[in-house]
């Protein structure tokens, strides 16, 4: 991996302690080993990760497997996250305890660059009781139940459906991020309804780009790259000094590549394998 970036090293470590950072808005905070691990209080799940000033190369799977244990017993995902490159052997602990390590792109935003808006298209920013905070919401769920960047199945038909079925109170704890200023929400929509959505996540001087995603069968059609630019601008107002992401694949990442991002490392994913019913 190379990198046009001449301060990477120190952008990964500010990735880093961000990582530390966001969970602990909303979950109660547990030390096993060398990890922290990060029990929700009711909002999105969250993860294990290594603790902050752990030492590389000091983990084994049994630490992986003292963690695995605790979070069965609290009946949370069984989900590890960190940057790979700051922690290379962690992926062999993680898979010599039985789970499948991911890894995919990390990206920071390098170049400024003028994005357009589709014809017909409305990107805006949405308010904590805008109504269309849960279409977005249920867009996203539509367009990462169906990854990658193909035309397919799942439009709005689908959308409206489930926004009907869903409670409102779902919306709650993305609500309440919005009103307290850490969540930027944005969405794409056109005279029908939301067709992307997505966000970002001020803490400081940096922040994460999360979440964007467009209904399948609104794919190819420069929505996600104009909602991504239209976050990335909020940030840049903001004064922020790292706008980062982590793409699906290389197939997304290269979706971000045209929009300014450039890639600075690895970012990881431990779970256990998926099992197939019988």
């Amino acid at each position: 991996m190379t990198t046009d970036l001449p301060d990477h090293p120190d952008i990964l470590h500010r990735i880093e302690r961000y990582y530390d950072t966001v969970p602990r808005w909303g979950s109660q905070v547990e030390q096993i080993g060398p990890f922290t691990l990060f029990v929700s209080d009711g909002g999105w799940p969250f993860y294990a990760r290594p603790s902050m000033g752990w030492t590389p190369g000091s983990v084994t799977a049994d630490d992986v497997t003292a963690v695995r244990v605790r979070q069965r017993e609290l009946g949370v995902p069984e989900a590890f996250e960190w940057v790979g490159d700051l922690a290379p052997d962690l992926a062999t602990a993680c898979r010599d305890a039985g789970l499948v390590v991911t890894e995919v792109p990390l990206l920071v935003h390098h170049d400024p660059l003028a994005v357009p808006v589709p014809d017909g298209i409305r990107i805006r920013r949405l308010t904590h009781e805008d109504a269309a905070v849960g279409a977005g919401q249920v867009v996203a769920r539509i367009g990462f139940a169906a990854g990658g960047t193909a035309v397919g199945d799942g439009g709005a038909d689908e959308r409206d459906q489930l926004l009907e079925e869903r409670e409102a109170s779902a919306s709650d704890h993305l609500r309440a991020l919005i009103r307290a200023g850490r969540s930027v929400y944005v969405v794409a929509e056109d005279e029908g309804g939301v067709l992307c959505s997505g966000g970002h996540n001020p803490v400081d001087d940096v922040t994460e780009i999360v979440g964007v995603a467009t209904l399948p069968t609104a794919r190819r059609r420069g929505l996600g790259a104009a909602v991504t630019d239209t976050l990335v601008a909020d940030a840049i107002r903001r004064g922020i000094e790292v706008i980062f992401l982590s793409a699906h694949d290389e197939d997304v990442a290269r979706v971000y590549l045209r929009v300014g991002f450039r890639r600075v490392g690895t970012a990881c994913l431990a779970e256990p394998p998926v099992t197939t019913p019988r």
